[in-house]
C-alpha cells in the first residue's frame, strides 16, 4: 500500500524510463525506497512516438521499482520536456477595485490567470506560469507583494509553453499504464531541484541537463527561474555520428562512447587503439581512440554552442545579469570524459558536475546519486513537497472545521472565518475566496499549475 508521506517520481526520457520510490525521513532527506529502469522504447527526443511501447516501458519500470521497494504504486509524478518546449518573457496588470485593501494570494492569482490566456500558436498551451519582479503602483523590485496595498499590480512572467498533444500522450500513457497522475513538472525544474543549491541559484547558474535525446537548459538568477530552453541533441546524436564515422552497429557505438570516450581528443595518443568484435565471424574492427575523441568532441562543442547561445539570448553578458555560479551539469550525457573541461573552455564560465546527493539520505546508493537520475530525484522531491502541501492543506480544514461544528456562536465563527477559512469549507458563502493556507509558504504559480493540471485529467477522464 502506497503511504501518505511516500511519492513516486516517474522520468519518461528518450533512452531510459525510470521510476524511483522515495519518502522524506525524520533528517528532512529524501529516503529512496526502490527504483526500477527499463530501456525507452516509444520516445524520440523526449516525444512520445508509440504510445504501446511507452506503456510496456513504463509497467516494467513501475514493476522493478515495486519489487525493489515491496510498495503498491498507485499515482507518479511525471516530467515534461521534449523539442516542443518553448518559453517566452511576458508582462501583464490587473487593476484593483480597492486601493486600501492589501494584496493577497487571490490578487495573484487574478494576474496568473490573465496571462494564461495569451493566444499561442495552434496546438500549443501554457505549462507553467512563473512570476519573476512585482510593481506596485510602480515601485519596482518587489520579490513578494503580499501585504502591500495600492491599484495597479503588474509582473514579469516566465512563461513556458507546450505542444498540448504531446502533453496529453504522456497523460495517456500514465493513466493506461494503470497509474494516477498525481502531478506534472517541467523536467529542468525536476533536475534543478536536485542538485542546485539555494546559494547558486541566488548568484545566478545555468544548468544543462544533457539527456539521450534532448539537451535542457534551466537558469535561475536571484532565487528565481529566469529562462529555459529544450534543445533537440542529446547524447543520442553523439553515439549516431560514432557508428557511421566507425561503421560499427548502435550497441557497439554507445558501449565506445561510455567505455573510451573523452570529449577533448588532446588526452589519447595516436598509437591507442581499441578492438571491435566484427559481425557473424568477420575480422574484429580497429578503432583509434583519437578519431573516436574527434567525432564526439565536433558533436559536443555543437551542443554546448547552442546552449551557450540561450545563455547570452538570456543576457549573461549584462553585468546585472551575470551568472556568478557559472554552469552546472547534470543528466547521463554528463558523465561523458573530459566535458566539464570542454564546457569551461567553450563558454569561458566555471562549470561543475551536478549530482542530486545533496538532499539524499546519507546511506543511499551511490548509483542514485548519479548524475544520470538527477531528474528522477527531482520528481520524487516534486511528489514529496505536493503530498507535504496536501496534507497540511487537509489539517488546516479539519482544524477549521471543528469550532464550527461545536455550534460555538455566531460572532466566534464569523472571526474564524475572516481569519482564513478556504472557499471549499464554507458551502453556500457568497463572500470572496479568502486564500488557502495561510501558514504555508507562498506558491502563487502551484495555485496556475494546478488549474491547469485539473484540466488535462479532466480531459483524459472523458477521453476514456
Amino acid at each position: 500500500m502506497e503511504e501518505d508521506n511516500i511519492a513516486v517520481g516517474l522520468d519518461i526520457g528518450t533512452t531510459k524510463i525510470v521510476a524511483m520510490i522515495g519518502r522524506k525521513n525524520e533528517y528532512g532527506k529524501v529516503e529512496i525506497l526502490g527504483i526500477g529502469r527499463t530501456k525507452s522504447l516509444g520516445v524520440h527526443r523526449g516525444v512520445v512516438n508509440n504510445i504501446t511501447q511507452t506503456i510496456q516501458s513504463i509497467q516494467q519500470a513501475i514493476q522493478q521499482a515495486e519489487a525493489n521497494s515491496g510498495i503498491d504504486v498507485k499515482g507518479v509524478t511525471v516530467g515534461i520536456a521534449g523539442q516542443h518546449i518553448r518559453s517566452l518573457q511576458h508582462s501583464d496588470y490587473i487593476t484593483r477595485n480597492d486601493v486600501e485593501e492589501v494584496i493577497e494570494d487571490e490578487d495573484i492569482d487574478n494576474l496568473c490567470n490573465q496571462v494564461h490566456k495569451l493566444v499561442m500558436l495552434p496546438g500549443e498551451e501554457i505549462i507553467h506560469v512563473l512570476p519573476q519582479e512585482y510593481k506596485v503602483d510602480g515601485q519596482s523590485e518587489i520579490m513578494e507583494p503580499r501585504g502591500m496595498s495600492g491599484g495597479r499590480l503588474e509582473a514579469n512572467f516566465h512563461v513556458v509553453v507546450g505542444q498540448i498533444s504531446s502533453i496529453r500522450n504522456i497523460g495517456r500513457c500514465v493513466k493506461n499504464s494503470g497509474l494516477e497522475l498525481n502531478g506534472m513538472t517541467l523536467e529542468p525544474l525536476a533536475s534543478a531541484n536536485s542538485v542546485l543549491s539555494q546559494e547558486e541559484k541566488e548568484a545566478g547558474v545555468a544548468l544543462i541537463d544533457i539527456g539521450g535525446g534532448t539537451t535542457d537548459l534551466a537558469i535561475f538568477k536571484d532565487g528565481i527561474i529566469r529562462h529555459t530552453a529544450v534543445i533537440p541533441l542529446g547524447g543520442n546524436v553523439i553515439t549516431e555520428d560514432i557508428k557511421e564515422g566507425c561503421s560499427i552497429i548502435e550497441k557497439q557505438a554507445e558501449l565506445l562512447k561510455v567505455k573510451f570516450g573523452s570529449a577533448w581528443p588532446g588526452e589519447n595518443k595516436e598509437n591507442e587503439i581499441v578492438s571491435i568484435p566484427g559481425l557473424r565471424g568477420r575480422d574484429p574492427k580497429e578503432i583509434s581512440l583519437k578519431n573516436l575523441s574527434k567525432v564526439i568532441h565536433y558533436r559536443a562543442v555543437e551542443i554546448i554552442d547552442q546552449v551557450y547561445l540561450e545563455i547570452k539570448n538570456y543576457g549573461h553578458d549584462e553585468q546585472k545579469k551575470k551568472l556568478i555560479a557559472g554552469i552546472v551539469i547534470t543528466g547521463g550525457g554528463a558523465q561523458l570524459k573530459h566535458l566539464k573541461q570542454l564546457v569551461e573552455y567553450v563558454t569561458g564560465m566555471d562549470t561543475r558536475v551536478g549530482y542530486p546527493n545533496e538532499y539524499l539520505a546519507g546511506e543511499t546508493d551511490k548509483e542514485i546519486a548519479s548524475p544520470l537520475y538527477a531528474t528522477a530525484v527531482g520528481l520524487v522531491m516534486d511528489g514529496l513537497e505536493r503530498k507535504a502541501l496536501d496534507r497540511a492543506e487537509r489539517e488546516e480544514l479539519e482544524e477549521e472545521e471543528e469550532p464550527v461544528n461545536a455550534q460555538q456562536p455566531a460572532e466566534t465563527a464569523s472571526e474564524y472565518t475572516n481569519d482564513g477559512i478556504t472557499e471549499d469549507s464554507r458551502e453556500g458563502d457568497d463572500k470572496q475566496s479568502i486564500p488557502e493556507q495561510p501558514n504555508q509558504p507562498a506558491r502563487p504559480s502551484r495555485s496556475v499549475v494546478e488549474k491547469w493540471f485539473d484540466k488535462l485529467k479532466d480531459f483524459l477522464d472523458n477521453a476514456e
